[in-house]
């Protein structure tokens, strides 16, 4: 390949009589080592008398295929860690390559990430869903906890999609404002259901960006909260009672219940109906849809989902560097 390269820079091929007297013509070779999938080996790089030119297979100082670069990313991507990205390579393909080497390498997604994260958005979801997850990360030599927040939306055909990942300390109101604003100023003009568990200022946050949303309290982390101090041979008897509430055909079912679960529980655990009565407009929303959605509207487990497969890439490193390797 290098050498039609070569052919096609001089415009004739090697040996041939076009050559005589045109100016320029071959100098022999440059020798250089490239580590590729079958381990290390030397080229022959060809060279013109003039030094003009410049291959494209190999470019100057590429010691390296781009097929170890997919690779590196590839093992990078499944939750690999750079000294175990290190090993392998050395293992497999006899190849020393440093850990700073793979840590240029996989920086070149960045941009990739940033482009993702400021795309375009549709203009409406039906449904959207928040879910935190928190990751390890070190700041001034300290461990610290940073929330990696997730919105996953399902647009208008029903796909699903991830909506942007954002990176906060900590979960506060005007964190979850930026959140709302960056999707609006992404394209989002409008979100019909909202299911999140009930995050302080998350609600408030919504409201302010898109005042029309209906908001969802996610029933599943409900029913946690609810069954936290209730002794264990309670607890199948109330998450019982609990989903008659919830699983209601309509809301006065739902509220008749209620009531019946308030007379046969209340004095024993009073603080577990009190929690459902204060929210009880955000978690009876999906009462408003036809009964074949409902369970797609009340629960964030879809998004809760999407961060156990994420989790299942991330175990291997229990402390990130910085907030861009997360």
């Amino acid at each position: 390949m290098l050498e039609s390269e070569m052919d096609e820079h001089l415009g004739y091929e090697k040996h041939d009589a076009a050559g005589n007297n045109s100016g320029n013509s071959r100098n022999g070779y440059n020798h250089k080592t490239i580590i590729s999938d079958y381990g290390e080996c030397e080229i022959a790089v060809p060279r013109d008398r003039n030094g003009e030119f410049v291959p494209k297979v190999i470019e100057k100082r590429q010691t390296r295929t781009d097929e170890i670069e997919q690779k590196i990313m590839a093992m990078y991507s499944k939750g690999m860690s750079q000294r175990d990205i290190e090993d392998n390579l050395r293992e497999i393909y006899g190849a020393e390559i440093s850990q700073t080497l793979i840590s240029k390498i996989t920086d070149k997604i960045l941009p990739e990430v940033n482009e993702w994260q400021n795309r375009p958005l549709e203009s409406i979801y039906p449904i959207i869903y928040f879910d935190g997850s928190v990751f390890k990360s070190r700041k001034d030599s300290q461990i610290i906890n940073k929330c990696v927040y997730t919105v996953l939306g399902i647009d208008m055909n029903g796909q699903k999609d991830i909506l942007g990942i954002w990176i906060s300390e900590n979960e506060s109101a005007s964190f979850y404002a930026s959140i709302c604003s960056d999707l609006k100023k992404r394209g989002v003009q409008d979100i019909f259901i909202a299911c999140h568990d009930n995050l302080k200022g998350l609600g408030d946050a919504i409201n302010a960006i898109f005042p029309k949303t209906k908001q969802q309290l996610c029933i599943v982390h409900q029913i946690r909260n609810s069954t936290k101090f209730v002794q264990y041979k309670d607890r199948k008897a109330i998450c019982a009672d609990l989903k008659k509430i919830y699983g209601a055909v309509n809301l006065d079912d739902a509220e008749y219940a209620k009531e019946e679960f308030r007379e046969k529980w209340d004095r024993k655990y009073p603080s577990i109906l009190r929690s459902w009565d204060a929210n009880w407009a955000e978690l009876t929303t999906f009462f408003s849809y036809p009964e074949q959605i409902r369970r797609l509207i009340y629960t964030t487990n879809i998004v809760e989902a999407y961060h156990r497969m994420v989790r299942k890439f991330t175990k291997t490193k229990s402390i990130f560097p910085t907030d861009d390797s997360i």
